[in-house]
């Protein structure tokens, strides 16, 4: 695979947002509703992206020149875990998961946190993390995770 895992830059914020939103419009929306999805992707606009980007530590998976998927780390939760839907289910996740969890140990962070959707709870399971609890915005759950990254 000649996917490159590296930082993301403000450059990567409109393509990040592409990417986010083909993610949730084509994959999360087999999970909720329209109007669910419609809400969340308020959030991931471009410009809301770059300030995402001042507070989070955000990683892209970058393909063929092509940023393909991203995720970031917020203090010890990880957020805004997204694959473009071409490039799903070829190791894109877990590889960025394993950028987010070298930054997290380099960090100091014993235990990862990440609020889950409901379609990506088995991707964290296969990666060793646990449900936790759940939490509700709306009709909108979010199935909370943990891993402890000691061994």
């Amino acid at each position: 695979m000649t996917c490159e895992i590296r930082r993301a830059s403000e450059a990567d914020a409109e393509a990040i947002s592409a990417v986010i939103l083909s993610a949730l419009r084509e994959t999360n929306a087999r999970d909720y509703s329209a109007d669910i999805i419609a809400r969340v992707a308020e959030s991931f606009g471009p410009a809301a992206v770059r300030k995402l980007l001042d507070s989070r530590t955000v990683f892209v998976a970058v393909d063929g020149g092509h940023i393909v998927g991203t995720a970031s780390l917020d203090g010890a939760v990880v957020r805004m875990v997204f694959v473009a839907p071409a490039a799903q289910r070829r190791g894109i996740g877990a590889r960025l998961m394993a950028a987010i969890e070298q930054a997290a140990i380099a960090g100091g962070i014993a235990i990862l946190s990440v609020p889950s959707s409901i379609t990506a709870q088995a991707f964290y399971e296969a990666l060793g993390f646990n449900g936790v609890g759940d939490s509700f915005h709306g009709d909108e759950r979010t199935i909370i995770m943990q891993r402890s990254l000691k061994s």
